[in-house]
C-alpha cells in the first residue's frame, strides 16, 4: 500500500522485543508506517525492528526515551508525529513485570512497577490524545494491560494492581475523548512465551516447589485452546484495534488468552 492508501502512522512503545515487537511489525505488515520507542538499553534491537519496518517498504525511526518520565514521553509523541507527519496510532504498550509475594514489595517495588506500567500508560495516552486533537481529532489509542486486570495471579499483586489501573484508566479516557473521534481500548495478553513470562513461571514455580517450566505447564493446562499464546496472537488483535474495523468500539479491555477456565 501506499501512504495515501493508508495515511496511518503508528507509535509503539516497548518495542525492541517481545510483544511490542511484533505488534511493529504486523502494523507495517497492515501497511502504515511505525515509529518504534524503547529504554536506551534496548537499543540494539530496536533498531533491529527499524530495519525489519524498513524492509516491509514502510518508513520508521527508533525513539529512546523512558515511558515513566513526562518529558521523554512528550519528545518521543513529538519525534514521532515530526518524523511520520502526523500520529494516528498509538501503542502503549511498555512494561515490567516483578514475581513477589505482596509482604515482600517494597515500596520502591510498588512505585517502580506503578511508574512504567500506569503512570507510563497514562503519559502516553495523555500525550497522543494531546497530538491527535491538536491535528484535527481523530486516532486510536490502544494500552497494554493484561489478563491479571481481571483476574489477579498470587505473587503478582502489585503488578496486577497497575493493569487494572490502565484498564480503569482506558475506560475514563474513552469517556473523554469520544467527542474528539478518538477511541481508546487495551488488550489483555494471557501467558505469552516471551521473556516476561520466563521470569514469571521461574518465581511462581519456585514458589509453589515446582521445576523451572512448572508454573506454565500448570496454568497451560487451563487454557482451552491447548496452547500457550506467542507475541504474534496479541498483534493480531492490536492490528483490529488499530483499523477502521474497530470504529465503533472503544473503553474495552479484551482478554486475549485461549480461554483460560480458572477453577
Amino acid at each position: 500500500m501506499s501512504d495515501t492508501e493508508t495515511g496511518r502512522n503508528a507509535l509503539v512503545t516497548g518495542a525492541s522485543r517481545g510483544i511490542g515487537r511484533a505488534i511493529a511489525l504486523r502494523l507495517a505488515d497492515d501497511g502504515h508506517d511505525v515509529a518504534v520507542n524503547d529504554v536506551a538499553a534496548n537499543a540494539a534491537g530496536l533498531e533491529e525492528v527499524v530495519g525489519l519496518i524498513r524492509e516491509k517498504g514502510r518508513r520508521s525511526a527508533a525513539l529512546l526515551g523512558d515511558v515513566s518520565a513526562e518529558a521523554d514521553v512528550e519528545a518521543i509523541v513529538q519525534d514521532a508525529a515530526g518524523t511520520l507527519g502526523r500520529l494516528d496510532i498509538m501503542v502503549a504498550n511498555a512494561g515490567i513485570a516483578q514475581v513477589l509475594p505482596l509482604l515482600e514489595v517494597s515500596v520502591e517495588d510498588w512505585d517502580r512497577m506503578m511508574a512504567i506500567n500506569l503512570r507510563g500508560v497514562f503519559l502516553c495516552y495523555k500525550a497522543a490524545a494531546k497530538r491527535m486533537i491538536e491535528q484535527g481529532g481523530g486516532g486510536k489509542i490502544i494500552g497494554a494491560a493484561s489478563i491479571v486486570a481481571h483476574r489477579p495471579f498470587a505473587m503478582l499483586g502489585h503488578y496486577s494492581a497497575s493493569k487494572w489501573g490502565v484498564r480503569g484508566l482506558t475506560q475514563a479516557a474513552a469517556m473523554e475523548w469520544a467527542r474528539h473521534g478518538i477511541t481508546v481500548n487495551a488488550y489483555c495478553p494471557g501467558i505469552v512465551g516471551t521473556a516476561m513470562w520466563d521470569l514469571i513461571d521461574e518465581k511462581l514455580s519456585e514458589s509453589e516447589g515446582l521445576q523451572r517450566g512448572g508454573a506454565i505447564r500448570k496454568y497451560s493446562d487451563l487454557i482451552h485452546l491447548g496452547r500457550v499464546s506467542v507475541p504474534e496472537d496479541v498483534a493480531k488483535f492490536v492490528s483490529y484495534l488499530a483499523s477502521p474495523d474497530s470504529d465503533y468500539m472503544t473503553g474495552q479491555s479484551v482478554m486475549i488468552d485461549g480461554g483460560i477456565q480458572f477453577a
